[in-house]
């Protein structure tokens, strides 16, 4: 099966943006009109992140939402078979500030949250960077599609590190200088062992393996927002966090990478995945006073 489903979607990948966009657009009137994929989860993140936005401004933050998903979906498939200076045509990122540390010896950790196209994001570093790049990821429930998006992940020599086995998988590569990516604004799966903190005025929880990382090895911070410039183009802006992570205290460098997000978020809604379900465990003060980051 797999090999049915990459060949398939090779064969899609070869196809020009042109003709890719175009199925963007059929596969959007789909899930938008008419399958409603997760609106009413996309609804009540809005309504919680912008309460002062009216209703029809909430509706065209979606919509156009919807439209980027769908893009952000194309547009990986595309990644199968894109050259490299395609990339670098479509996607800006400045990478001096981070190769800067490469020759004081000093490891990289980069922080990026739910902001399409984060697929590009990944290929890109993979190219510019002078470290050898580590990325965490969420295993994929479906073996299909999690082989085909590890294929597609590392096509550009990215090593990939399954969360769920992050010892064991970093630990070949933790001896040597590397650049460590991840998706640091997801949603913990064990919110009774999270970092709490408000995202948007609501308390939400917050893994705390990216910051667990950062201050066991010391590593400098960045965190990296990503802005639609248009249809297929993209722009990465990196800000640096923390040059010593130890000397912060605990939950703190957590709270710069949501100060981060929430900025990014509002230079442009709907980039972001509102369709992840960011506030759906409850905060019980029995429970979890002690985890909020202060």
């Amino acid at each position: 099966m797999y090999y049915v489903v990459y060949g398939f979607l090779y064969l899609i990948s070869l196809l020009p943006f042109w003709v890719i966009y175009l199925i963007s657009d059929f596969i959007f009137s789909i899930v938008y009109y008419v399958w409603g994929y997760r609106k009413k989860i996309v609804m009540s993140n809005l309504d919680i992140a912008f309460p002062e936005k009216t209703l029809e401004e909430k509706k065209l933050i979606a919509k156009q939402f919807y439209k980027n998903l769908v893009d952000n979906f194309i547009e990986t498939i595309k990644l199968l078979t894109i050259s490299k200076e395609q990339v670098l045509k479509r996607f800006t990122w400045h990478a001096e500030g981070m190769n800067a540390y490469y020759e004081e010896g000093r490891n990289v950790q980069l922080h990026l949250g739910h902001f399409f196209n984060w697929e590009y994001a990944n290929y890109l570093l993979s190219i510019k960077s002078k470290y050898p790049v580590l990325i965490v990821y969420m295993p994929i429930i479906n073996k299909v599609f999690n082989k085909l998006f590890l294929k597609l992940r590392s096509r550009f020599n990215a090593k990939m590190i399954a969360a769920t086995h992050f010892r064991r998988d970093f630990l070949p590569y933790s001896a040597n200088k590397y650049c460590i990516v991840f998706v640091a604004d997801q949603n913990a799966g064990a919110p009774d062992k999270a970092y709490w903190s408000p995202f948007f005025k609501r308390l939400a929880p917050f893994v705390t393996g990216p910051e667990k990382t950062a201050r066991l090895n010391n590593s400098i911070v960045f965190f990296g927002s990503i802005l639609k410039l248009k249809r297929g183009y993209y722009k990465a802006k990196i800000t640096l966090l923390s040059n010593e992570p130890r000397n912060l205290k605990e939950g703190e460098l957590t709270k710069l990478m949501i100060e981060q997000v929430e900025a990014s978020i509002k230079e442009y809604p709907p980039n972001y995945l509102w369709s992840h379900r960011r506030w759906k465990h409850e905060y019980k003060p029995e429970k979890h006073a002690a985890l909020i980051i202060p």
